[in-house]
């Protein structure tokens, strides 16, 4: 609101008040000379207050004061230098410069000592509110009411001990356009001008754009905070530059990556503290992306392999303003690889099954090779467990918590061999990936199947033990590694040797740590422990607990295993599937297994050496379980007699009701 006419009559203005106060109206010509927000606020008063009253704002307690002196201790702060500014320049003028809050608490009154004085006398003391309930019209009451800047001049004020003053105020807002202070001028109605007004604005405003910016910065604060905590959490490496290449920021995990000091390198040149690779720059030059491209960076002279991000940044125009690189360190892409494809059991050589002497003389070969460093190999039949074996060696070694990662040699094409296992660099047309090395590095790497390496793979193989480096497909620059390899096979390796398609150099590089796991037909004394393992882990899995019979032991004993424990896995799966009650019994067996009866290629697979009452008792369940236990045709299919037939049962306690009413699996 512009300020009411200075060259309007006091007396004038005189007139129409003593008029109001006396007959509570106003005629329509003072009234239209009358500011209307003076009328409307004498309106208002004239219901609750006596205008000749001499009517002061009492202050706030002292402690009340005092609490709200500390909840505008900004406003205070940001005021007093334009208060200071104003006094400077209204000294001597009888002026007296007020700041109240925004509910018209008065904080502060400045000015010559004359006119602090001649203010608190009218009640413009510290703590008093000057709002229109508590003072009837006045300027800082109406700039509440109305939010405009208002100067009230002589007359215009409700109380008639205010006639000889002029107050002005303009309000101060804050970001959000709330009121939050006031800042006024209380001062004689001789010196009333309308530049009293126009300082009083101009102060509120500057005002309310330093508190305005204040918000602003600490908001650019707590946002600058924010990324930097959250630039300091990631996992990342993240480096940011300008446009002329000046480093602006470089979080904690990329300085631990690069080593170096984020406050040594802050402003200085990338390319001073970089040494960057072809791509990286070629990128950097053209405004362009890269996405995960694994680089070899140099600062201060030593090299760190990591993989990289560039992202530019387009604010205006069509070049880059900034750039942001992400940085991963390579170990922490192998632990996420090693994740993904590493194969972790907690099977521990403990839990080998071990109660024959040869299985166990096998148990303590493997805790001793778990302790050393050296290359591990490992022979045997398929199916007797020696990847199993293997990962136990792991499992009880110092590089437990490390990755096992498990190749089958034989699975993969051997045109693809090499680049599988030993990966290959980023080119134009694919991505890099890493060795079978590098995703194992800290931990073991098994070779199944280890004579179907090619010679060449062979000689890498042979390498990489010797040096602990490896050199991907495409790339110059070794890597360092430290891997342990297990190898397995079923093949006779010094055969292959003595044939030239297996590197002696290598075989013999497995001496140290070389054992052959017995096929399980050389261990019979283990096949029942194996055999309960077995169900209880299946009883873990079902919640269901899983029994079985002497009787079935027995016949599980007597079959020579071809396939070894992975074929007696197999024949007990199957047998759960079909038993009744959770027990297995001989007829829940598979028939091969249950009539010795082996599947073998051109040469017959020995069977096991057993007694002649072992051989009969094996014969008559064979036929009873034929026969459902009817003995008549038990002895017609022994060739016996059924007197024979039945002397023999009772003497090997074979009853026929063993047989009867079973459902006999084919």
């Amino acid at each position: 609101m512009l300020p009411p006419d200075i060259d309007i009559s006091n007396e004038m203005v005189a007139d129409a008040w003593r008029s109001f106060v006396e007959t509570s109206r106003l005629d329509a010509i003072a009234a239209a000379r009358i500011d209307p927000a003076v009328v409307r606020s004498w309106q208002r008063c004239i219901y609750r207050f006596n205008p000749l009253a001499r009517l002061r704002p009492s202050p706030v307690g002292r402690n009340a004061f005092s609490s709200i002196l500390r909840g505008q201790q900004d406003l205070i702060t940001v005021a007093m230098p334009f208060i200071e500014d104003i006094y400077q320049f209204t000294e001597g003028s009888s002026y007296a410069i007020v700041l109240a809050d925004g509910a018209g608490c008065i904080l502060l009154v400045e000015g010559d000592p004359a006119a602090v004085e001649h203010a608190a006398g009218l009640g413009f003391v510290q703590g008093a509110y000057w709002s229109e309930n508590t003072a009837g019209t006045n300027a800082l009451g109406l700039v509440l009411l109305e939010a405009m800047p208002i100067q009230i001049v002589g007359a215009e004020h409700y109380f008639e001990f205010m006639h000889h003053t002029v107050t002005a105020a303009a309000p101060i807002h804050d970001v959000r356009g709330r009121i939050i202070g006031l800042l006024g001028m209380v001062g004689p109605v001789s010196l009333a001008t309308s530049h009293t007004l126009g300082l009083v604005m101009s102060a509120a405003r500057a005002i309310g754009n330093q508190l305005q910016a204040n918000w602003y910065l600490e908001e650019a604060n707590q946002h600058l905070s924010q990324v930097n905590t959250i630039l300091g959490t990631i996992t990342e490496g993240v480096i940011v530059w300008n446009q002329e290449g000046e480093i602006r920021h470089v979080n904690e995990q990329a300085a631990k990556i690069l080593n170096i000091n984020p406050r040594n390198v802050t402003g200085r040149p990338l390319r001073d503290v970089l040494r960057l690779p072809p791509e990286l720059a070629a990128a950097i030059d053209e405004g362009s992306e890269l996405h995960d491209v694994e680089l070899n960076l140099q600062a201060f002279g030593r090299d760190v392999r990591c993989v990289v991000t560039l992202r530019p940044i387009f604010e205006s125009g069509t070049q880059p303003d900034s750039y942001v690189a992400l940085l991963n360190p390579i170990e922490h892409v192998r632990q996420i690889a090693q994740q993904q494809y590493g194969a972790q059991t907690g099977l521990s050589i403990e839990d080998v099954q071990a109660d024959s002497p040869t299985m166990r003389r096998v148990v303590r070969q493997a805790r001793t090779a778990a302790r050393g460093v050296a290359p591990v190999l490992v022979q045997g039949e398929g199916g007797v467990g020696k990847n199993l074996l293997a990962r136990a060696i792991h499992n009880d070694g110092p590089r437990a918590s490390k990755p096992f990662i498990d190749i089958n040699c034989r699975a993969i094409p051997h045109e693809l061999m090499a680049r599988e296992i030993l990966g290959h660099e980023q080119d134009t047309n694919t991505r890099g990936q890493p060795s079978k090395f590098e995703l194992a590095d800290g931990g073991t790497l098994l070779l199944d199947q280890i004579e179907n390496l090619t010679l060449e793979l062979q000689a890498a193989l042979l390498h990489v033990i010797e040096t602990h480096h490896v050199t991907r497909l495409g790339g110059s620059a070794p890597i360092s590694i430290d891997v342990r390899i297990i190898g397995s096979t079923t093949a006779n390796l010094e055969d292959l040797v003595a044939q030239g398609s297996f590197m002696s150099h290598l075989y013999y590089r497995f001496g140290v740590f070389k054992f052959e796991v017995p096929p399980l037909r050389e261990r019979v004394e283990d096949i029942p422990l194996l055999a309960e393992r077995f169900l209880a882990r299946q009883t873990n899995q079902g919640s269901r607990a899983m029994w079985i019979e002497d009787e079935t032991v027995r016949f599980l004993t007597r079959y020579p295993w071809p396939g070894n424990v992975r074929e007696l896995e197999s024949a007990l799966e199957r047998a759960i599937s079909q038993c009744r009650d959770n027990v297995i019994r001989p007829g829940d067996l598979p028939e091969m297994v249950r009539n010795g009866r082996v599947l073998t290629g051109r040469h017959p697979l020995a069977q096991p050496v057993i007694s002649v009452d072992e051989a009969e008792r094996d014969a008559i369940l064979r036929a009873g379980w034929a026969c459902n236990g009817r003995v008549t045709e038990m002895a017609r299919l022994l060739g016996v007699s059924r007197t024979t037939l039945w002397r023999k049962m009772k003497r090997l306690s074979i009853s026929p009701a063993t047989f009867k009413n079973h459902n006999v699996s084919l």
